[in-house]
């Protein structure tokens, strides 16, 4: 039964991507769906990204560990979208990019699209293999299927869906995901897990006080993971790409905020159900095995098959709102660097036939999505890896971006500068320290970044009138026409 449901779940999602096709009509409707998503759909799509592997397999995991104090890194994330809705995403939505490093350009006057581009790609790749890599814990539960397999499997169907309508087939099997995760969540493993251990009661004399604390974790760890999590979703290019997706500037706020208080309650339910779970099973060997025995051994058959379905769905959504991002980026930002690099003239993407349009960004997405299988199925850790990308996305690039949102001194060459400081600073650190998850090089990365970032800006000559006065009309609401005729607002 359980094994029933999967199955017609994954069904369900390649339906879903190839209904998805008949919509991607244009690089606007590819890309970014047209930019026409209304409240439910985007509150749906924007939770679902944001709530992948790690937030769902891991947020249950740390609270087996920790107790509730596991919920922090599933918060900061929570803390990042609410800040960003709040505080940017209305300003974003205005532009009519599609890229984090378009914003740069559209901004500065410069093309530094290149250079944040190879940075935004690397963290959104990495993003997308580590989503790839959590398949196997739920398929080698249900199938027995060994990990390659499992992460082959799980990869390919993504592509698939991915690939076929882009942001549309993306965005409809979000909603789907999301429904699942919030009924597997919310209204399944939570209240059984949480009656099968007694209760508030019987969790606490079987596991003590220490679970129940919301500091037990640390501190350090606490403040890290805001640090790297909540400012890392303000400027992450498969957040913004949600974001330009809404029909207007006030669905990209509530919309917004909405999603950010479903994670939050989402991070507290998950390290509930690892709290339950240290009460009724304590010898787990590793905590990434906590969210899947649990479903087996406490659910009743196909009631787990759901609760399965829901970690498959949270895997899929963040790797396919990754796979998507690390396409545009590569296509819009990598590809001109490369052009450049090698010494021919910047290649500028040819919009005039829609249908060879989507063809290339179809390509580009079908080539990384394999990549990002290849890199999956090789490694078996890349914890490290990602910490490198987050680390030096954050460290060398919330500067200049957040800076050109909320300070109209800043300029282009104190982006630059910021950009390539905050960067070597925080691999550097790495080396000094000796330790790529330590704490040290993001923070040596954002001070040396804000510090190079405020003084050239004082010290060099203001962003011309011209650029200026095309970013103001932008953020005013006012921008000039979009290059694609936007179809009417979908509800």
């Amino acid at each position: 039964m359980d094994i029933t449901i999967i199955l017609i779940y994954l069904g369900a999602m390649l339906a879903f991507g190839w209904w998805g096709k008949r919509r991607a009509s244009n690089s606007s409707e590819y890309l970014v769906a047209g930019r026409r998503l209304g409240g439910f759909l985007y509150t749906s799509t924007m939770a679902a990204v944001v709530i992948g592997g790690a937030s769902t397999v891991g947020g249950v995991g740390l609270g087996y560990k920790y107790g509730i104090s596991g919920m922090w890194l599933v918060v900061s994330i929570a803390a990042g979208v609410l800040l960003l809705s709040l505080l940017f995403a209305a300003r974003i939505q205005r532009l009519k990019v599609y890229t984090v490093s378009g914003m740069l350009k559209l901004r500065y006057g410069i093309d530094a699209t290149g250079a944040s581009g190879l940075v935004m790609m690397a963290y959104t790749l990495m993003l997308t293999v580590t989503s790839t890599i959590a398949y196997a814990t739920i398929f080698n539960v249900l199938f027995g299927f060994d990990r390659t397999l499992s992460v082959v499997l799980g990869g390919l169907i993504v592509v698939a869906y991915s690939a076929m309508g882009g942001m549309w087939s993306i965005t409809l099997t979000d909603v789907v995901q999301f429904v699942i995760k919030t009924i597997g969540v919310f209204v399944l493993l939570l209240p059984f897990t949480w009656s099968k251990a007694g209760g508030y009661a019987g969790i606490k004399e079987r596991v003590g006080e220490q679970a129940l604390g919301l500091g037990t974790i640390g501190t350090g760890t606490i403040v890290t993971f805001f640090v790297v999590y909540t400012l890392g979703i303000l400027i992450g290019q498969d957040i913004w790409q949600r974001v330009f997706t809404a029909k207007s500037p006030e669905v990209a706020r509530w919309g917004g905020v909405t999603a950010g208080i479903y994670c939050l309650l989402y991070g507290v339910a998950g390290a509930l159900i690892g709290l339950a779970a240290s009460a009724l099973m304590p010898d787990i060997g590793s905590s990434d095995d906590v969210y899947a025995d649990v479903a087996v051994h406490v659910l009743p058959v196909g009631l787990s098959g759901i609760v399965l379905a829901a970690a498959v769905a949270a895997m899929m959504s963040t790797a396919s709102g990754a796979l998507i991002a690390t396409a545009t980026v590569a296509r819009q930002d990598v590809l001109p660097l490369v052009a450049q690099i090698f010494g021919r003239t910047r290649p500028e993407l040819d919009t005039s036939d829609p249908e060879a349009d989507v063809r290339g960004n179809r390509l580009y997405v079908i080539v990384i999505g394999l990549v990002s299988i290849v890199i999956a199925a090789l490694i078996n850790d890349i914890v490290s890896a990602l910490t490198i990308a987050y680390d030096i996305l954050v460290g060398g690039l919330l500067v200049p971006i957040l800076g050109g949102l909320v300070w109209r001194r800043a300029t282009g060459t104190a982006a630059m500068a910021a950009m390539a400081v905050g960067t070597v600073a925080t691999i550097a650190t790495m080396f000094v320290v000796g330790d790529v998850l330590a704490n040290e090089p993001v923070y040596v990365g954002l001070v040396s970044a804000l510090v190079v970032f405020v003084a050239t800006s004082l010290f060099t000559e203001p962003t011309p009138a011209n650029v200026m006065s095309v970013w103001n009309a932008r953020v005013s609401g006012k921008p000039e026409e979009d290059p694609v005729p936007v179809p009417a607002p979908i509800a």
